[in-house]
């Protein structure tokens, strides 16, 4: 039987942590100043790295060297990665609770609440589009061909009216305003700020899911104990 493997587990001095990542150890002493990467120490105060921090630093050779993303850019990565996976363990630990409350009926209970066929969630005012190009732009302080360019990088996505205007949402100057930070006071590069925005929405993507999943559930506990108090009146 294979054994799994620690990954948080710390073993590896700064020499071999750097010959396997391909970085000068001062690069590794200089990414912990930012706090990208937090080695433990060993009784003698000896840096030990863990295969989770040899995964991390490779990441960030990927993200410094070939994608030429700045350390503003990458601690913003690494920070949105950082969220991700913690609310991702919060949210499987969540409903594997709410699961294991609701017991042995869970399937039949949730065969009963299913929602109607075509329910679809109200679509949020923020996703209106009504700026056309010119007015974005000038809430956004950009010109209008920083815009255009920032489409065909896929980092925005305005609507098209039925006689192709682009028209943006109040949810894409929200974007836009982020880029600008990213782009003028950051300085990340277009590749740093596509990663950036991926995660992002994937974040939010994760939250919407896990707080409409828990909704869902806490509904089905209630129904159980409601049929509970009345089964055991």
């Amino acid at each position: 039987m294979d054994k799994v493997v620690d990954k948080d587990r710390p073993v590896y001095v700064i020499s071999v942590a750097a010959e396997l990542v391909e970085m000068h150890p001062q690069t590794l002493r200089l990414y912990e100043r930012k706090g990208l990467i937090k080695p433990k120490r060993s009784s003698g105060k000896t840096r030990l790295y863990s295969e989770r921090d040899i995964e991390k630093l490779r990441e960030i050779r990927r993200l410094t060297q070939e994608l030429g993303v700045n350390l503003a850019g990458v601690e913003e990565i690494m920070r949105l990665r950082a969220e991700l996976e913690a609310l991702q363990a919060r949210f499987e630990a969540e409903v594997a609770r709410l699961k294991a409350e609701i017991g042995d009926r869970f399937q039949e209970l949730e065969r009963r609440a299913l929602p109607p066929p075509g329910q679809t969630e109200k679509p949020s005012p923020k996703d209106r589009p009504v700026y056309v190009i010119s007015v974005a732009a000038e809430l956004v302080e950009m010109h209008p061909q920083t815009l255009r360019l920032y489409e065909r990088k896929g980092l925005i996505k305005p609507k098209r009216s039925s006689g192709k205007t682009r028209l943006y949402s109040e949810r894409d100057i929200e974007k836009l305003r982020e880029i600008r930070r990213l782009t003028q006071e950051l300085g990340v590069n277009l590749a740093g700020v596509e990663e950036i925005m991926r995660l992002r929405a994937e974040l939010e993507a994760l939250q919407a899911r896990f707080e409409a999943e828990v909704a869902r559930l806490k509904l089905l506990l209630l129904e159980k104990e409601k049929e509970e108090a009345l089964g055991g009146g």
